[in-house]
């Protein structure tokens, strides 16, 4: 049997991209622009065996306000500029759907994770899922793994504590749940 992989889910805007304006979309590559210490932070995980995989809800195809076309361009950058500081990603995950469309891959649902992991089998107790939103919580906790909401999106600390799931860590930043919390657990 293969050894369970030990993975960090990382929710896009927020806490890889600097978030677009509140409850809009980056929605052109030129818009997209990386966070301070991400490259760093995800540099480490790689380096410590972690797999990566960003799971990340994009309505905004769904209801034509940008396209796939438009999305995967996006993405092609993102990935671009984390693979020039050596940093692989494993798998990318979008849901393109309308909310409206209750589909099983939009967070907070886990059909996204499952499709990330594939045929792996992960190390739940050694896994993570870090985002900036409640729907992160919720999609970590229903995994079955610890959850990290980061500072660096839309919520603020006292946002968080209204959440009707609490996520297990609270910090500032991507780096700083890697360097504090991730590769010391």
């Amino acid at each position: 049997m293969a050894k369970a992989k030990r993975y960090v889910f990382l929710d896009r805007d927020g806490v890889i991209n600097r978030n677009p304006q509140y409850l809009d979309y980056i929605r052109k590559p030129v818009q997209f622009r990386l966070l301070p210490g991400v490259r760093r932070a995800l540099k480490m995980l790689g380096a410590a065996g972690f797999k990566m995989a960003v799971i990340s809800n994009q309505a905004g195809v769904g209801k034509g306000l940008f396209s796939k076309d438009d999305l995967d361009a996006i993405n092609r950058k993102m990935l671009r500029q984390l693979k020039a500081f050596g940093v692989r990603i494993s798998k990318t995950c979008y849901c393109i759907h309308d909310p409206q469309e209750n589909c099983a891959c939009r967070k907070p649902n886990t059909g996204l994770l499952n499709i990330a992991i594939g045929r792996d089998s992960v190390d739940l107790h050694n896994s993570f899922f870090v985002g900036d939103t409640e729907r992160d919580a919720v999609t970590g906790h229903r995994f079955g793994i610890k959850t990290i909401a980061v500072l660096s999106g839309y919520a603020d600390t006292k946002a968080i504590r209204k959440w009707s799931i609490q996520p297990d860590f609270i910090t500032k930043d991507l780096l700083s749940a890697v360097r504090d919390i991730i590769l010391k657990i």
